[in-house]
């Protein structure tokens, strides 16, 4: 696909480490094997080291050039325990006790990330997602002015006219079951940085709802107009409009219609849903019936890079998500 081939020229280009904590993970060991061959990124494997190349031998995998680590015998270690103990001591954190924590793959990793000694992190292969983001949330935290982690999709719809020519964000469809208002604005601009660093795209943001211009009245509808209310504030030069139905978002003359001289309706090609149930469903019905190829989730909101697997991910799947995590870390 174009979107994803330029997508990998631009890793190529910038060769960025990216970290992968589920060393031992079978579809992780041959994606890594992949990268390191085709140069997207320079990836390294955490994990015992004998267990990870006994994995990629049972896999029929070598690892020319492929790095390595084992956290507890990694010289950094001691370094980066004490490091983690200082940042996290307020919150209860012990020496021992940052000692045994620091020997989790994906702390140890994000930690790396930290201290600059790596620049991106994708895991969830195996790990559930909360077990991807604590660690990022405590030791890489969120941007200034930004609170919540996010999940986007980039969604590529085929012979559309409607977005950028079939090409969207969708937002959040992985995260936050009910994001306040607040939090939904802070996740609209998220969502907007993304298409503009990712895609090239001039975001146009619609806060989606059952209702456009109070069309409709409901607590639910309250929400998402006070999330753009916050939004326009925040970010007074960004494209945004709600609350608009999705048709309304869409179709140029139902948006028209319905937000009269509205620069985003009937033009959107970010769209915020109000919560994770329409979010996931709706990726999930324009992938299935639109057959568009959902690219993603992407996590949002991050000081630095770190990214999400859907469990049931492939290897193509993360080879695709580690060319993101490499342009989100340069764009940082």
């Amino acid at each position: 696909m174009e979107l994803m081939n330029s997508f990998y020229k631009r890793a190529k280009s910038l060769k960025k480490t990216i970290l992968f904590p589920e060393g031992t993970e079978a579809r992780t060991i041959k994606a890594v094997s992949e990268l390191g061959k085709t140069g997207i990124a320079k990836p390294v494997l955490l994990g015992v080291e004998s267990e990870v190349r006994k994995k990629a031998a049972e896999q029929g995998v070598t690892f020319d050039g492929i790095t390595v680590i084992d956290p507890v015998t990694d010289p950094r270690y001691e370094e980066l325990c004490q490091k983690f103990y200082e940042l996290r001591k307020a919150k209860g954190m012990t020496i021992e006790k940052s000692h045994e924590t620091m020997k989790d793959p994906i702390y140890y990793a994000t930690m790396m990330i930290q201290e600059n000694l790596a620049d991106g992190l994708v895991s969830g292969a195996e790990h559930s997602t909360a077990h991807t983001i604590r660690p990022a949330l405590q030791i890489i935290k969120t941007k200034p002015g930004i609170s919540v982690v996010s999940g986007c999709f980039i969604m590529v719809v085929p012979n559309s006219s409607f977005g950028d020519n079939g090409l969207f964000v969708f937002a959040d469809c992985a995260v936050n079951p009910d994001p306040t208002s607040e939090q939904l604005a802070e996740i609209a601009i998220a969502s907007a940085d993304t298409a503009r660093n990712l895609c090239g795209m001039n975001p146009r943001v619609a806060m989606l709802s059952f209702s456009t211009k109070r069309s409709a009245e409901h607590p639910n509808v309250d929400k998402v107009i006070k999330a753009f209310e916050i939004a326009k504030a925040k970010a007074p030069n960004l494209e945004i409009d709600g609350e608009l139905q999705a048709d309304a978002a869409l179709v140029e003359s139902v948006g028209q219609k319905k937000s009269p001289g509205s620069t985003v309706a009937g033009k959107a090609n970010v769209l915020v849903f109000p919560d994770l149930q329409s979010g996931n469903i709706g990726y999930k019905l324009v992938e299935r019936l639109a057959k568009a190829h959902a690219i993603g989730p992407f996590l949002q909101g991050l000081n630095k890079p770190v990214n999400d697997l859907s469990r049931g991910c492939s290897v193509q799947d993360i080879i695709d998500v580690t060319a993101v995590t490499a342009i989100q870390a340069a764009a940082q």
